[in-house]
């Protein structure tokens, strides 16, 4: 480092190249990198989710969760294995250790999951793994709503708002939740189906059979080869009446003979209400590793285009936002980070009473920050609550080495009367293993972090890299662009041994009690031991009084949710009795907007 210190100074183009070449590749990176709330963290959670409509807990528990978790139980790394059996659904969660890696994991589960498939009913749905992870929960909620049916308005929200707003760049899915789908009924007569010897499962097989599209081959001619269709699938309830489900005595016996057909809706099973009125909720999930910001405002710009396409009477609104939790964050941080930089600068000129040096130190600031950006881009890092909080730390650390690269070099000007250049190689050179030294030890505290073994340390892991960059960068610019600044910018003061004028009153009394203070420390340092020792034995009772969580308390970001829990068998009707009521009482809360 003193070689290269003495090179820069000599050399100052090549000194602010070096510099300048990582500021440039650093604000590159700023303007390529993703924005998110947090950092991307694959959860060591992997959850299987299977359905049989119709049936009870304890048929799902023995013949879909148990089958399953036999299977699973094999597979290596597993710390916790739990389901969870409801009416119709099976929750299985498997948990594994922090060692293992999450994607062999999920490819594991999916090939156990896949060997049991035989041994479920076979009206059980397929089975759907999926990994815990904070980029499945939703980044933008809309619930679309008007003065029309329900069917109605989950039309509209099907096959016109989801379809374009799938399409909109980095969406991943867009699920449905209050709508009212369309469907055909088919009605039986449980006396008219015996009249006929015939079981309930006819019905079922002869709408499966008839009511269907299939591959018809292919006719082949001397010059043209053409693929044949069969349209089977019926379109309307009309359709349905004539669907012959079987023959007696040489005469087909119709849908219409046993009962009939209507085109109706399925069997609700969530409901919506936008400020009391019957709405669709579509909440909007990004493709994993999509900037969010860029994702939420593509969105917004199609959302917009909908509209229009909308009849009057229907709209649109956006109820949760991802971007402007985002937006506040790193508008905070941001002013953080400049307002950090300042009153550093300023606590610099306030001690070292010369604008020169101030801003000699002040360059290390924005150089090292911006430079970070190009390690974070390298990594794959994105600018979230955690990088940034990193980059505001260490405002007041990338500072230090130029400040005591600086102050050295101040030292040997003013006190040693030495020339700039002089004393900037020279006091280089003598204080360069202690800043290495002080840099090094910040390297060896922040790089540990990245890597604790737990869940914490997955979320800190952009942290440490982040901050251990910084540092890395600011002993660079130490001892590079400092020097040589100083060797071109500082001037003398006074001859050698001179009272620096810079460095008179009020610093030199502060100087003389530091000293006096040090001197009676060090004449009882027993009782300095002592003090000391009282005061860790005096952290713990206070350590053990601290309330801890795993993370700080959630701001206040504008929104909260309610649930409702009612016992086991209650109705969607009665639930949404109770959420009228519920809902009534929010909504005349002063200062509510909207009640979703």
């Amino acid at each position: 480092m003193q070689k290269l210190a003495e090179v820069c100074i000599r050399r100052p183009v090549f000194a602010s190249m070096l510099v300048l070449s990582l500021v440039v590749v650093g604000g590159a990176s700023f303007f390529q990198l993703n924005v998110d709330r947090f950092p991307a963290v694959d959860l060591p959670t992997i959850r299987v989710t299977t359905r049989l409509p119709g049936a009870s807990p304890a048929e799902v528990e023995s013949q879909i969760s148990q089958p399953i978790e036999e299977s699973l139980n094999t597979i290596e790394g597993i710390r916790e294995l739990q389901s969870l059996s409801g009416s119709g659904v099976s929750f299985i969660t498997v948990t594994f250790e922090l060692s293992r890696a999450m994607e062999g994991a999920a490819q594991d589960v999916r090939d156990r999951v896949g060997a049991v498939l035989r041994e479920l009913p076979r009206d059980a749905d397929p089975p759907i793994v999926t990994k815990s992870d904070n980029d499945l929960s939703p980044v933008l909620s809309i619930a679309l709503s008007g003065e029309r049916s329900l069917r109605e308005l989950t039309e509209i929200a099907d096959k016109v708002v989801k379809v374009q707003l799938e399409r909109s760049s980095g969406v991943g899915e867009v699920e449905l939740i209050g709508g009212l789908e369309r469907a055909i009924n088919v009605w039986v007569d449980a006396d008219r189906l015996a009249a006929y010897h015939l079981p309930i499962t006819a019905v079922r097989d002869a709408v499966a059979r008839q009511n269907t599209d299939i591959a018809g081959g292919n006719v082949t001619g001397p010059l043209r080869e053409q693929s044949l269709r069969t349209l089977g699938r019926l379109t309307d309830a009309r359709a349905f009446q004539d669907l012959v489900v079987a023959t007696r005595n040489g005469t087909p016996v119709r849908v219409r003979d046993i009962g009939g057909a209507e085109d109706g809706t399925k069997e609700q099973s969530s409901l919506a209400r936008l400020n009391g009125v019957p709405s669709v909720s579509l909440d909007v999930r990004r493709q994993s590793g999509a900037n969010t910001v860029a994702v939420i405002e593509a969105l917004k710009t199609k959302i917009r285009s909908v509209q229009a396409q909308l009849p009057a009477d229907v709209r649109l609104e956006i109820i949760r936002d991802q971007s402007r939790y985002i937006y506040e964050a790193l508008h905070e941080i941001e002013r953080h980070l400049l307002l950090g930089s300042i009153l550093a600068c300023l606590v610099v000129l306030l001690f070292m009473r010369n604008w020169r040096a101030t801003l000699i130190a002040a360059v290390a600031i924005p150089t090292s920050v911006i430079a970070t950006f190009a390690v974070m881009k390298a990594l794959g890092f994105t600018l979230n609550s955690v990088t940034m909080l990193a980059l505001v730390l260490m405002v007041g650390i990338v500072i230090d080495d130029a400040i005591v690269v600086l102050e050295n070099i101040f030292r040997f000007i003013e006190e040693k009367g030495m020339a700039p250049f002089t004393a900037a190689r020279a006091a280089t050179a003598e204080i360069g293993l202690a800043v290495m030294a002080t840099t090094f030890s910040l390297v060896v505290i922040f790089v540990p972090v990245s890597f604790m073994s737990s869940i914490s340390g997955r979320f800190l892991y952009q942290f440490g890299i982040t901050a251990a960059a910084a540092v890395l960068v600011s002993l660079l610019v130490s001892f590079t662009l400092t020097p040589m600044m100083s060797a071109r910018l500082l001037r003398p003061q006074g001859g050698a041994g001179a009272e620096p004028s810079s460095r008179g009153g009020l610093y030199r009394r502060i100087e003389r009690v530091y000293q006096q203070l040090l001197a009676h420390a060090l004449n009882h340092r027993g009782w300095v031991a002592l003090a000391s020792l009282g005061i860790i034995l005096c952290s713990l009772p206070l350590y053990a009084a601290v309330r801890q969580e795993y993370v700080p308390a959630n701001p206040d970001e504008g929104e909260f949710d309610v649930y409702l829990t009612a016992p086991e068998g209650t109705s969607l009707a009665a639930m949404s009795r109770v959420a009228e009521t519920v809902e009534s009482d929010l909504r005349s809360i002063p200062g509510v907007r909207l009640v979703l």
